[in-house]
């Protein structure tokens, strides 16, 4: 596997050539400063150290700015972390997002030269195993040897667009000669429903065929009342070889038909976008979350349960409404299926995840489907964290794949993996299928554990990073499309490299360097950001459809004096607005943070009172070393700055319902919602404040950043900088005194940022074109896919097939398991979505692998 081909996403030219000249300018300080590089015996320097050590190094403060104003300052800034194998310093510079360039300095005479990745990871290397690093059958990773025939975005603003962007892509392919667009033919020939052909029959099977009867077709059909049915003239397209499809009325048959004319003609990215957002391609999607206890009721809080069960039911809700509205505009009678297939837990705690089959609340067709973990004794019947997971993920897919067929009678059109382990099974089935499939990652581990592909050893015990970041590799590569919430999730900002960018190249010590792992210039990339239940987070200005019963509970939990297990501390002056935050209590959501902005701020204090959802009150409710911490430090705080009678202090909260309730109580005091988080990836509670109406002032690292226009539809604040954050907010709140359209204004643009850009209905929408056009470009691209899929093969195979071997499976007592029936289906036709109070279907259990079925798979076994 190794290879010294070049990755798009470095570039080792530019810094090197530069950097010379830059340290001669500054010789003396250079040599002090390298000098303390080497001898500091730190071997693996960050930013942060690196400045620690130039302000030792160059005590002149004037001169130091000099030196950092200049190119010096601007290469060393650049720097996100440096090798030291003496004499040599070795840089990994980053000047913009997605771009890297490596070099190494002698620190001895300042010697600059430029080095490849490769040849940096091995410096790294060397500090923690120089035999492997010096070992010339070091095993190399280099995914991107692969993908020198697949075009990539150049500008890094425009990662993230790469639905977009094939879309360009595409129409260069199909652009040219008449028989250009051949592919296109092919493809549309080949679509259908079980069994039944959509849009075209081999009556018209080249293009030249196909444009003439678009034409006889379109005067046809233009000659028709605009609202005809399809049905009534369904029979005529059939002698032009025209099949279902096209549209439920002759105006939109017709407008399919003119898109497709003119994309056949001369194509060009909207077109093109536009025809296959109409195309009948998606019917049936496939959805994996397969840890946890994943259920619509009783679950948030267990082990390993929380946001991305939210996420997943929301998006179903919305990819359901969206599939059913396509279908009836494509003029088909078809039932779409949607199945989230997850763990079947038959020791639940209460909850239905011992239950096989289990419908969405608020859907028609779209289902739960657990399928258990098994071993060669039999199911397993108690919980396993994310962390030991892999020795089950093989044969879970095999069972899996064989349910979802049984299930929908088919192969899916679409599979969606959510984090490592979903996107691993999603990987495997998708492949074996030849189904198109997109991923989304919800949060990669390697970035939030400094060091921790180095480190791989000592954290493996605990964690088996080396199982997941090789899993998280197989899926990105494998997958045709990336699901993200946010620019930054991919590529980082400025100062902070991406999640995804932190796998472009790395090295576990002892078991592989990874020369190319994902390219963030790469087309598979996409941001489509979720929203918030618009049933549940709706504006304050709505009053039918407040939940006004809440208003009693919400009352108490405000303003009653009396402390107890749910509320801590009281306002005293209840005509004060009221600044808002919720989050989980920890260091880097910041509440205790805010709280001390607030301590210290006279004047914001004047103007408002602070309730804060978050954690215990009594830390010895906790068992989480940092959550204890921040408890003690919020009772310091509030004794610190005498903050009784200004500050409530409420417990975590799980009820939606009422929590959508008490963002709009607040706005209704005319107050706002403060994210104060250090780092934030996304920020869904920005979301649904500000899809309440509640003016929203938030964190300007990570994801909200992007959410909020600054002074338009919100507020960015530096949680770095408390001082200037909690003026902002008293700023705000003394200019709503003055002018009393200010606060409705910042409200209503809240709303409107949310409606254009953060709706389940525009993730919806995107992620469905998302399926239909890359699985077209994965047919223009099938050559190069089949080349890498065989290259990950091998990686999966000889490499994590070998490390998932190594964690430790769950010893558990053999028990008997109850008589199951041949296979378990939904039944149909499809239920309706079940009603709050409506009895559980009884449980079932998954059916053992029939006679004769192997109950381990290879990747790659994909039989034609």
């Amino acid at each position: 596997m190794a290879s010294s081909s070049s990755t798009p996403v470095i570039k080792q030219q530019d810094i090197a050539d530069s950097m010379p000249d830059a340290l001669k300018k500054s010789r003396y300080h250079m040599k002090r400063c390298f000098a303390r590089f080497v001898g500091s015996g730190r071997r693996l320097m960050k930013y942060r150290h690196m400045m620690d050590e130039i302000e030792n190094s160059i005590e002149d403060e004037d001169e130091r700015s000099r030196v950092m104003d200049g190119l010096l300052g601007y290469i060393l800034s650049t720097t996100q972390e440096a090798a030291v194998v003496p004499p040599y310093v070795a840089f990994a510079v980053r000047p913009s997002p997605g771009l890297w360039e490596f070099v190494k300095v002698n620190a001895d005479d300042l010697g600059v030269e430029s080095i490849t990745t490769a040849e940096y990871l091995k410096f790294k290397e060397t500090i923690f195993d120089e035999n492997w690093a010096n070992d010339e059958n070091t095993l190399e990773i280099d995914f991107g040897a692969f993908d020198f025939s697949i075009p990539h975005l150049t500008l890094n603003y425009s990662i993230g667009n790469g639905h977009n962007y094939v879309s360009k892509f595409m129409t260069s392919k199909l652009s040219g000669s008449s028989e250009s667009a051949k592919p296109l033919v092919d493809y549309l020939l080949a679509m259908n429903h079980q069994g039944e052909s959509l849009m075209i029959n081999e009556m018209v099977n080249t293009v030249s065929k196909l444009q003439t009867a678009l034409i006889a077709a379109e005067v046809f059909v233009s000659s028709l009342p605009k609202d005809t049915p399809h049905q009534s003239f369904e029979h005529r397209l059939k002698d032009w070889g025209l099949e279902k499809g096209w549209g439920d009325t002759a105006e939109r048959v017709k407008e399919t038909m003119r898109q497709l004319s003119e994309v056949l003609q001369a194509p060009d990215p909207l077109k093109m976008e536009l025809l296959f957002s109409r195309l009948p391609t998606m019917f049936n999607v496939v959805i994996f979350s397969p840890h946890g206890y994943f259920g619509q009721a009783d679950v948030l809080g267990l082990p390993d349960t929380g946001g991305q069960v939210v996420y997943i039911l929301d998006q179903v809700r919305a990819l359901e409404e969206e599939l059913l509205q396509r279908i009836k505009q494509q003029g088909l009678s078809v039932k779409p299926q949607i199945l989230v297939v997850t763990r079947l837990i038959p020791d639940a705690k209460g909850t239905k995840c011992n239950q096989e089959i289990e419908p969405i609340l608020n859907t028609k067709h779209s289902h739960i489907l657990r399928v258990p973990f098994r071993t060669e004794k039999g199911v397993i019947h108690q919980w396993i964290s994310r962390f030991d997971i892999y020795p089950y993920l093989e044969r879970y897919a095999q069972d899996a794949c064989a349910m979802i067929l049984a299930n929908m009678e088919g192969k899916p059109d679409l599979i969606i993996g959510n984090y490592t382990d979903g996107n691993l099974v999603a990987s495997l089935i998708a492949s074996k299928l030849g189904v198109t499939q997109g991923t989304i990652a919800h949060a990669l581990e390697k970035t939030k554990y400094e060091d921790s592909d180095v480190k791989w050893k000592e954290l493996d015990g605990k964690y088996h990073f080396s199982c997941q970041f090789t899993a998280d590799m197989f899926s990105m590569n494998a997958t045709d499309f990336i699901i993200t919430s946010t620019f930054q999730e991919i590529a980082g900002s400025k100062d902070r490299p991406g999640q995804y960018e932190s796998h472009a190249a790395f090295t576990m010590p002892g078991l592989c360097r990874v020369v190319s792992g994902i390219n963030v210039f790469d087309t598979k990339f996409n941001i489509a950001a979720p929203g918030a239940d618009q049933s549940v987070y709706f504006p304050y200005t709505e009053k039918q459809m407040r939940l006004t019963s809440f208003h009693p509970a919400i009352e108490e939990l405000l303003y009653s004096k009396e402390d107890n297990k749910e509320h801590h501390g009281y306002l005293s002056d209840r005509k004060k607005p009221i600044i808002f935050s919720m989050a989980r209590l920890d260091t880097v959501k910041n509440i205790s943070g805010l709280t001390e902005w607030y301590g210290k701020n006279k004047r914001l204090r004047s103007l408002v009172n602070l309730v804060v959802v978050a954690g215990f009150f009594d830390p010895s409710k906790s068992k989480d070393r940092e959550e204890i911490a921040e408890i003690k430090k919020m009772h310091s705080l509030i004794e610190k700055y005498q903050l009784k009678g200004q500050i409530r202090w409420i417990a975590a909260q799980n009820d939606r319902n009422r929590n959508g309730e008490l963002y709009r109580y607040i706005a209704d005091t005319k107050g706002a919602f403060v994210q104060p988080a250090l780092y934030e990836a996304f920020g869904l509670t920005v979301i649904e404040a500000m899809n309440c109406g509640l003016p929203t002032f938030a964190t300007n690292q990570g994801g909200p950043a992007e959410i909020i226009v600054d002074g338009v539809s919100g507020f960015h604040i530096d949680p770095n900088n408390g001082d200037e954050s909690s003026n902002k907010i008293a700023n705000f709140f003394e200019k709503c005194k003055t002018d009393s359209e200010y606060w409705n204004r910042i409200s209503a643009g809240g709303l409107q940022r949310i409606y254009e850009c953060y709706t389940w209905k525009i993730y919806a929408t995107k992620v469905l074109n998302m399926g239909s056009t890359y699985g077209f470009w994965r047919q223009l691209n099938k050559d190069q896919k089949n080349a890498k899929n065989r290259y990950l093969q091998l990686f999966y195979n000889l490499l994590f097939r070998k490390l998932a071997k190594g964690v430790p499976i769950l010893n558990e007592e053999a028990r008997e398991e109850p008589q199951q029936p041949a296979s378990t289906v939904i039944t149909k036709p499809q239920q309706p979505a079940a009603a709050e109070g409506t009895k559980p279907r009884p449980s079932t259990q998954t059916p053992a692998p029939r006679r004769g079925q192997s109950g381990v798979q290879r990747y790659g076994d994909n039989p034609k």
